[in-house]
């Protein structure tokens, strides 16, 4: 099931004394792991909002220091993904290496409040982003395999809308403190370190460990008990893998497929800061309103998440993916042409949030069906890295075109390069390159 095919509508399945029963659409793991996702991101993005203003307005960044430190917030993170994954794979415990990754984060938050100066700023930035690159890819491994593979495109839409509901609530909350609290921007980093402290609390209690996890029973199975072989050893449980393994998951073609293209679109992704940024500067919003931008981007998201997720899964996650990069484009356009329209804000941030509900979720589901079980999280992580460094080589390069040309002419050399990379993935990913399934005899030596 991959960003070029179909996959089968979920239909319902047949229990051992022959009723017919459904499974449930979305897994209690992943509705656990939502939860975390929403009350973390409820904390990253109170200080997402902000930094970008009080970087460049409080300290006085130059768009091109903007760029770096940005690139460094993204970058880091990337570095990091495949240790994570790897680590995760091996020890397989992938809530352990995700809650020192949300742990790492939540402690990182407090640390802000001392940093009022580009260095330490920065050092604090990329610690927080080590926690996210080690907690990524074993959060998204654990969705994957406890979700079957036709609803994965819906499971990963659930989890991304309560992920976006914390996205959405992180820019409120710090609108209303730097607007209410006395000390502003250190008010506004010293309850985002609580509510992260609040995450990893919810991810030690209901997160499973996902030692040997499998999509969740259904009907009779589910309500008869303990199993017969409950505490036995399963000789066909994953063991843990080694570097040799991992490495060898490369010479899957259709991983390698998929990494190429999400990296190729991530270098001409502009990043969130810079188009918020953007929209200020072509409309321009006053800057109290500025911490609001990114809750237009989080409401079109959160509402539309979960339906571009199934819809993926019904008529192939490939035509989703690009046409959401296509969506991203015309909000280029659109920043472009800036014409003096009201309702200019507001169209450029809904083609935002539809471009992040048609690739976020939709593309780590096609990397699910893509990569054997017990190096699930290994092979999201490889995808992720290669787009989380194409997005970092992005901020570098469009702040520095910003700083020399403009931001008219820099975020042109960004649309045309968006529109040259979604043509070549559309190649890539087209459906006579398609595989029918990854059939485990044909699978590189180590990853069967």
């Amino acid at each position: 099931m991959y960003l070029a095919d179909r996959s089968a509508p979920a239909g319902a399945k047949t229990a051992p004394d022959g009723a017919s029963v459904r499974a449930p659409a979305v897994a209690s793991t992943v509705l656990a792991l939502g939860a975390v996702s929403l009350i973390t991101d409820v904390s990253s993005e109170m200080v997402t909002a902000v930094l970008p203003l009080y970087l460049v307005a409080g300290l006085g960044l130059s768009p091109l220091g903007f760029g770096a430190l940005d690139g460094v917030y993204n970058g880091v993170s990337a570095l990091v993904q495949l240790t994570g994954g790897h680590l995760a794979d091996r020890v397989r415990n992938h809530k352990l290496i995700a809650g020192i990754g949300y742990g790492l984060s939540a402690l990182c938050k407090p640390l802000l409040l001392l940093a009022h100066s580009l260095g330490p700023v920065g050092v604090v930035l990329a610690l927080e982003r080590t926690g996210k690159g080690l907690r990524t890819a074993p959060r998204d491994a654990l969705i994957s395999l406890s979700t079957p593979a036709e609803l994965q495109g819906r499971a990963f839409g659930v989890h991304r809308a309560m992920d976006t509901t914390g996205a959405l609530l992180g820019p409120l909350a710090a609108f209303f403190i730097l607007n209410m609290a006395v000390g502003g921007y250190d008010a506004v980093f010293g309850v985002s370190a609580c509510v992260a402290v609040l995450g990893v609390v919810v991810l030690m209690l209901f997160v499973p460990s996902g030692a040997g996890l499998g999509p969740e029973p259904s009907g009779r199975a589910k309500r008869g008990g303990t199993r017969p072989d409950a505490g036995k050893p399963d000789p066909g449980k994953p063991s843990g893998v080694s570097l040799r393994e991992a490495v060898a998951l490369l010479r899957l073609p259709r991983l390698r497929a998929l990494a190429l293209c999400a990296a190729l679109l991530g270098l001409t992704t502009v990043s969130d800061a810079f188009l918020y940024l953007l929209l200020q500067d072509r409309t321009g919003i006053r800057e109290q309103w500025f911490p609001l931008l990114p809750l237009g981007t989080a409401a079109v998201f959160l509402l539309l998440a979960v339906p571009a997720g199934a819809l993926a899964d019904r008529i192939g996650r490939r035509s989703v993916f690009l046409a959401g990069h296509a969506l991203l484009l015309a909000g280029y356009g659109l920043l472009l042409w800036a014409p003096h329209w009201p309702a200019l804000p507001y169209l450029v941030l809904a083609l935002h949030g539809l471009f992040y509900a048609a690739t976020d979720g939709v593309l780590p589901a096609a990397v699910g069906a893509t990569v054997p079980a017990k190096l699930r999280a290994t092979g999201l992580a490889v995808v992720g890295t290669g787009q989380a460094l194409a997005r970092f080589g992005c901020s570098l390069a469009f702040g520095a075109a910003w700083t020399v040309w403009g931001a008219g002419p820099a975020l042109a050399a960004a649309a045309a390069g968006l529109c040259c990379c979604a043509a070549v993935a559309g190649f890539v990913l087209r459906p006579a390159a398609a595989d029918p399934a990854p059939d485990p005899a044909r699978l590189p030596r180590g990853t069967r």
